[in-house]
């Protein structure tokens, strides 16, 4: 089959898209309380996909009253390891075995290019089901070194019910990256997706009831923040929040939990990465191919977009010509052609949003060097050309703020000191990055530079083996790795006296 005949085949199984749009809770499909629904958006035409069940607090308080029978009656907290090992692998498997249905299920669903969700978000997602699954049994209590006369015991329980509120950009990803580490450890969860991309996080909760998962211990109520998960975060009876998304929200979340329970709070939240190239940069194609797709991969829609190019005044023409060159061969498409390299904006507000910094970058002074416009009009989605401006400095809006889009501001530096003044002069500290020949400066800078991620001659390299999370206003906690555990455990001491 080539590739246009598979470009066909995709267009043919989105003709005939049946997603599911109920709430799934205590192991059914059931409809919103209230009745209410909202309308899930293909961003490649603006067009309706399904009316998704739009719940609130009523369901929100089923979910988690299922959540918490599941958990105090063992049905999976008292599982032994080893017992959940085998589910959550049979849940990976799964996911697998239906790759094509949910990656047509995600980029119908968020816009982006079926090629990217095929290759990189679903077998990511089963890797981390599975990642976690092999770990279920190999993270070991301890006994403390106490006088001789005493025994003490240090081990791991789960948290008890996880509120994870995931966003749009990564939808199955994103979920995966909590569910993994927060069932492995025998927790029940209730999972609000963003109502932007609710739907393959419905399709993988029937996925896991097939993998032998109990009734009650994954619920999924899709709907609005202000709403489900408002409610969720502010639940007296849900133990720890696991949330993804932007720092605004996520400062609420922080609210939330000092006004109920004080249920814990792990956030990953905003980025504006600095993505340094110095003047000794060893290759500077790589390091240009690096910065394209690092901003305009998934659109730009990404917390670690590496979203400042901030660049060595002796080497920025020439590697922004380059980058230039490879955004130009990046043109928005139809998701669902193989060869689409860039996709559409999630929605109409997102658009809005990506325009109206743009329109700020030409206000306030940038050189405006490729893209800036709106583009694919006609199909009534929401595509905007990769962007790129020159001369950017730090008191633009462009240089500071989030935009989740694909825009690039090139910031000039003349020494090492001012690369990492200006790289770490924002509220964000998620991910960064540094080019250079010089182990030793490349080091020097990567230990200055605030950041959770920092990559050397590379960009958004990755692997579950590592944590991922940021300083400051990214964000606390980890997602990914061993250490993603540690959210949703709580250590308890037993001192037993031998005397």
């Amino acid at each position: 089959m080539n590739r246009e005949q598979k470009s066909v085949d995709w267009r043919e199984r989105a003709a005939s898209f049946a997603p599911r749009t109920q709430a799934f809770i205590d192991g059914r499909c059931v409809p919103a309380k209230s009745g209410a629904t909202f309308d899930c958006v293909n961003p490649a035409t603006g067009k309706p996909l399904a009316a998704v069940a739009s719940c609130d607090a009523a369901d929100v308080d089923a979910a988690v009253a299922g959540a918490r029978r599941a958990f105090e009656d063992g049905r999976w907290s008292r599982l032994a390891p080893a017992a959940r090992k085998k589910v959550l692998l049979r849940l990976a498997e799964l996911v697998r075995k239906h790759r094509e249905e949910l990656a047509l299920t995600e980029t119908l669903d968020m816009g982006k290019p079926i090629t990217d969700s095929l290759k990189v978000d679903i077998p990511a997602a089963a890797n981390c089901i599975a990642w976690y699954a092999e770990a279920t049994d190999k993270v070991y209590d301890q006994v403390a070194p106490v006088p001789h006369e005493s025994l003490a015991l240090v081990t791991r329980e789960p948290a008890g019910v996880v509120g994870a509120i995931v966003p749009w950009n990564f939808p199955l990803l994103m979920a995966a990256w909590k569910l993994g580490p927060a069932l492995a450890t025998g927790n029940s969860v209730v999972l609000k997706p963003s109502e932007k991309s609710p739907l393959t996080a419905l399709r993988v909760a029937e996925l896991a009831m097939e993998a032998g998962l109990p009734e009650g211990v994954l619920n999924v109520v899709p709907g609005f923040g202000y709403t489900a998960g408002e409610a969720l975060a502010l639940h007296m009876d849900v133990d720890c929040v696991a949330f993804t998304g932007s720092t605004r929200i996520g400062k609420k979340m922080l609210e939330y939990s000092g006004r109920s329970n004080m249920k814990r709070v792990w956030l990953e939240c905003g980025g504006k990465a600095p993505n340094i190239v110095m003047a000794d940069v060893a290759d500077l194609e790589r390091a240009a191919t690096a910065a394209a797709y690092g901003i305009f991969f998934n659109q730009g829609e990404m917390c670690s977009a590496a979203s400042r190019l901030v660049v060595h005044e002796s080497v920025r023409d020439a590697l922004l010509e380059k980058v230039v060159e490879i955004g130009r061969g990046m043109a928005p498409g139809d998701p669902l052609d193989p060869k689409t390299k860039l996709g559409a904006i999630v929605d109409q507000v997102q658009l809005n949003t990506v325009m109206g910094y743009i329109e700020s970058g030409r206000k306030q002074g940038a050189e405006l060097r490729l893209g800036g416009r709106r583009v694919r009009e006609e199909t009534g989605g929401y595509f905007v050309e990769p962007t790129v401006f020159d001369r950017v400095t730090m008191q633009m809006k462009i240089a500071r703020e989030e935009i989740f889009g694909p825009v690039l501001s090139a910031i000039t530096f003349r020494d090492a000191e001012e690369a990492v003044r200006i790289a770490n002069d924002v509220s964000y500290g998620l991910t960064a990055a540094v080019w250079s020949r010089d182990i030793t400066t490349a080091h020097r800078v990567a230990k200055a530079l605030r950041a959770g991620t920092v990559y050397v001659n590379c960009y958004d390299a990755d692997d579950i083996t590592v944590p991922f999370g940021g300083f400051k206003q990214s964000g606390n906690g980890r997602d990914k790795s061993l250490h993603a555990m540690d959210k949703y455990t709580e250590l308890k001491t037993t001192w037993i006296d031998l005397s």
